[in-house]
C-alpha cells in the first residue's frame, strides 16, 4: 500500500495540508472485504480509520464498494447507528482500487468472542433488545418508493423477494458450478411456500452477530452494508435469529446474545409493526440456504487460486452441516 498517495488524499479530502498517517495496518474479520486501520494526525489532533477496499476475490452477491458506501451515508444521515462514512476514493492510481473511508469505531466485532464473553455488550437481554430497536431503524431509515438520488441503483422493490432472493441463490450456485441435491430441494420447498411481502423496506441482509460491534457497556455500531437492498424486513429478523447465527449458544435464540422476546420487543416498539412469526420461521430457514449458498462461494475463492486462505476453505467446508440443517428444517413433518 503506498502510503504516501493515501496520505495525500486523506489530506486533501480534510483539508488538512499537515496530516501525518502514523500507521497502516490490516484488521481482523472481514471475510469477505480487505479492512485496515489507518491512524493518522493533524496537529495536535488523532483521527483514526478503517480503510474498507475489496479483498483478491470477493463473492458475486456483494455490492461495490461506493455503492456499499452510498448506502453508509444514507443510513447515517438517517440516524442508523453506523461508522461515520468519511470520503470514497474512486481513483485506481491512489491505492490500486476503488475504496471508502470510516471513522474507526471502538469495540468488539468478532461473532464468537461476543457471545462467549459476557463482559461484552453489558446487559445481554438489554444488547437484544437494542439490536431489535436498531433493525427497526434501519427498516424505517429509507421510503422505497422516494429513495435518495445517489441510491438510484438499488432500483425498485421487487413484488416477492422471496422468490428474488432463491432466483439469486441459484444464479449463484450456477456461477461456481455448484451441484448440491440439498440446497436444490431447500430452494424448492422455499418457492412453493414464499411468503408476500406487502410493505418492501431496506434491509441489511447480514445483520448478524459478527457484523455489529461492541464495547463494555452496549452497541457501538452496525457494520457490514455490502448485501444491503430493498427487500422483505422480516428477512433480516429471520437472519439474526437463525441457528447457524448463535454461536455455540442455540438456548439464546437472538443471535446467541438474548432471548428472541427482547429481541422483539425492541423491534415492535421501535417501528410500531407486528412480527409475524410464521414470515420469520420462513426467512430462518432461507438464512441456511443463504449461508450455505455464501459459504460455498467463499471455498470457490480459495479453490480458484487467486485468494488461497484456510478461513476461506474452512467455511466451505461447513456446507454439509448446514444443508443437514436444512433438511431437518423442511422436512414434511416440520412444516405439517
Amino acid at each position: 500500500m503506498d502510503q504516501t498517495r493515501l496520505r495525500d488524499w486523506i489530506a486533501g479530502l480534510l483539508d488538512g495540508p499537515d496530516l501525518v498517517v502514523e500507521e497502516i495496518r490490516p484488521l481482523g474479520g472481514g471475510s469477505i472485504q480487505e479492512n485496515r486501520l489507518v491512524r493518522s494526525r493533524i496537529g495536535d489532533t488523532a483521527r483514526a480509520f478503517v480503510l474498507r477496499m475489496d479483498a483478491a476475490a470477493t463473492i458475486a452477491s456483494s455490492r461495490s464498494r461506493s455503492d456499499e458506501f452510498r448506502i453508509l451515508e444514507a443510513v447515517w444521515q438517517a440516524g442508523v447507528r453506523v461508522p461515520e462514512p468519511v470520503g470514497f476514493c474512486a481513483d485506481p492510481a491512489v491505492l490500486g482500487a476503488p475504496f471508502a473511508l470510516m471513522a474507526l469505531v471502538e469495540g468488539v466485532g468478532l461473532g464468537p468472542r461476543i457471545a462467549k464473553d459476557l463482559s461484552l455488550g453489558g446487559d445481554r437481554e438489554v444488547l437484544a433488545e437494542t439490536l431489535g430497536r436498531e433493525l427497526a431503524r434501519i427498516h424505517g431509515a429509507l421510503d422505497p418508493r422516494e429513495p435518495p438520488a445517489a441510491l438510484a441503483f438499488l432500483g425498485t422493490p421487487e413484488k416477492q423477494p422471496a422468490l428474488a432472493e432463491i432466483a439469486r441463490l441459484r444464479a449463484s450456485l450456477d456461477g461456481i458450478g455448484a451441484q448440491r441435491p440439498a440446497i436444490e430441494w431447500g430452494l424448492r420447498w422455499g418457492e412453493v411456500r414464499a411468503p408476500d411481502c406487502p410493505a418492501p423496506t431496506l434491509v441489511h441482509r447480514d445483520f448478524r452477530t459478527g457484523n455489529y460491534m461492541v464495547d463494555g457497556s452496549g452497541l457501538t455500531a452496525i457494520l457490514d452494508w455490502e448485501f444491503a437492498g430493498w427487500g422483505d424486513p422480516a428477512q433480516d429478523l429471520g437472519w439474526f435469529c437463525a441457528t447457524c447465527w448463535r454461536f455455540g449458544r442455540p438456548d439464546l435464540e437472538a443471535g446467541g446474545i438474548g432471548s428472541r422476546a427482547a429481541f422483539y420487543r425492541g423491534y415492535t416498539e421501535e417501528s410500531g409493526r407486528a412480527i409475524d412469526p410464521a414470515s420469520v420461521a420462513y426467512w430462518e430457514v432461507m438464512a441456511h440456504l443463504r449461508w450455505a449458498v455464501i459459504a460455498l462461494e467463499q471455498g470457490a475463492r480459495h479453490v480458484s487460486g487467486r485468494e488461497f486462505s484456510l478461513e476461506l476453505a474452512l467455511t466451505g467446508r461447513m456446507v454439509p452441516e448446514l444443508e443437514r440443517t436444512i433438511l431437518r428444517a423442511t422436512a414434511p413433518e416440520s412444516w405439517s
